[in-house]
């Protein structure tokens, strides 16, 4: 089992070990008591510091650059979960490089239904921390077609209707919105034996079958926390360098004149 942990630093190192054995003993918690000391404690941006740090290689060595993200992506996870929960292990599975249309790399993050113990804010903050990782490694953006912006709509859809209630469920316009504007792909593996209704044999989607991670991820993480998220991140975007997710602000103000406009219909105006 996992040794008893002296503090939530510990508890930290303590869980990511399990995928990265190497990270034990590499100076991990007491960086991250350094950053706290500057930062805060739980502030999201020692989260940043340390998945950074992680992926390039400060503490320890990795085999592949690809290790060293996942890693640093779960470091920063488990971070934001105070360590005790499986969601950086088994929420946020992996990471594949895919090609954009004009051949350059970018990052598709596979989640699964797990993720959904992190808690929707969390979940949201790890895309964020994805893509501090891309940005400062020289990763291209994700270029989403509009097929693979359909399939999502529909595979949403899919998934409240035919499999579990989302706790939110975004309407098409805020799907497509945040497809359109996220800076990776939110992608995962089959965990249904359905097929989604629509959009299929898309060609950087690998799976017909409905995949519970990213329909959690973009319903319940980016979309339901959008202005929790947003309210925090605004405030250090700048000095981050992750201007980028100002999107997130006109998907506040979206999803706002959504629910008006919902509300006048239930009341017949």
């Amino acid at each position: 089992g996992i040794p008893l942990a002296k503090n939530m630093a510990e508890r930290v190192e303590g869980l990511v070990s399990v995928a990265a054995p190497q990270i034990i003993n590499k100076g991990i918690p007491q960086r991250i008591k350094e950053l706290e000391a500057i930062y805060g404690k739980l502030d999201w941006r020692v989260a940043l510091k340390i998945s950074l740090e992680t992926t390039q290689q400060k503490f320890c060595k990795f085999e592949t650059q690809k290790e060293a993200i996942e890693t640093g992506i779960r470091v920063g996870l488990a971070y934001l979960t105070l360590g005790v929960v499986a969601s950086p292990l088994e929420g946020f599975v992996g990471l594949k490089f895919r090609k954009r249309l004009d051949g350059k790399e970018y990052f598709s993050l596979m989640y699964s239904g797990p993720i959904r113990s992190a808690g929707g804010t969390a979940g949201a903050v790890s895309v964020i921390i994805a893509d501090y990782l891309r940005k400062n490694l020289g990763y291209d953006l994700y270029d989403p077609s509009e097929k693979e912006i359909r399939r999502m709509v529909t595979e949403l859809y899919d998934y409240h209707e035919r499999i579990t209630n989302l706790q939110y469920l975004p309407t098409e316009k805020e799907i497509r919105f945040l497809v359109g504007n996220l800076p990776v792909q939110i992608d995962g593996d089959a965990s249904e034996e359905i097929e989604v209704s629509n959009y299929k044999d898309i060609k950087r989607i690998d799976t017909n079958r409905i995949r519970s991670g990213p329909c959690l991820v973009i319903g319940e993480c980016v979309a339901q926390k959008a202005v929790k998220v947003w309210s925090q991140i605004k405030k250090w975007s700048g000095e981050f360098n992750l201007d980028n997710w100002s999107f997130l602000q006109e998907f506040v103000q979206l999803q706002k004149e959504t629910k008006t406009k919902a509300k006048s219909a239930k009341r017949g105006i």
